[in-house]
């Protein structure tokens, strides 16, 4: 069984005191503290998180909200029933040739212990990583075509779950919005609606 929402809650409130990476710009993002059997891992919030202080609350998340109301999951239903978490939970601020910068291999290794925390408590049966960054903690690849569309049986601290890849909803990227990253993500979002951690949330 997960950990209890309040369990949940006391480890989002030390997680929001995180200060070990000197060059991320708070605060802490976080999700609700949904007890649940599905994690969501984004790369790192935007600069517009801190403002409206949820995970994906800008433009992409628009865009990632839309997939899921294509196979009948609502936004209000996702984000209570499903644990939002991230490879860093800080902005990285701006890269100076554009776009948001990249976190380090240091900064990456300092927020891992979150995410394992949260594997740990969670106990999840199916992990979803959004975008090359997220997909990269668990998977081998070098092309997304390699690992969107599939399901895949890992192994991590709460032992072996399900991990079904997404590419990110970035608004600058054309890889879901041309073949064959198109059909890809509808096959992975068909494989999302189908899993059987899924079936509470579709059409809730």
């Amino acid at each position: 069984m997960p950990a209890s929402k309040k369990i949940i809650q006391a480890h989002q409130a030390r997680l929001s005191q995180c200060n070990l990476c000197p060059d991320m710009i708070g605060p802490v993002i976080t999700g609700e503290p949904a007890s649940s059997k599905i994690i969501q891992l984004g790369q790192a919030p935007g600069i517009h998180e801190g403002r409206v202080g949820k995970p994906f609350g800008w433009t992409a998340g628009k865009t990632l909200f839309k997939w899921y109301e294509s196979i009948g999951i609502s936004e209000e239903a996702f984000r209570k029933q499903v644990y939002m978490a991230a490879v860093c939970r800080c902005f990285p601020g701006k890269n100076p040739k554009g776009g948001d910068r990249v976190p380090s291999g240091i900064e990456i290794e300092q927020c891992r212990p979150w995410l394992e925390t949260e594997l740990q408590l969670l106990k999840p049966r199916l992990i979803i990583p959004v975008g090359k960054l997220a997909i990269q903690q668990f998977l081998v690849f070098d092309r997304l075509t390699e690992v969107i569309g599939q399901q895949f049986k890992i192994q991590t601290a709460a032992g072996k779950l399900d991990c079904i890849p997404l590419p990110h909803p970035s608004g600058a990227s054309t890889w879901h919005r041309m073949q064959p990253g198109k059909t890809l993500l509808h096959d992975a979002l068909q494989l999302i609606a189908s899993h059987t951690a899924m079936s509470k949330l579709i059409k809730s």
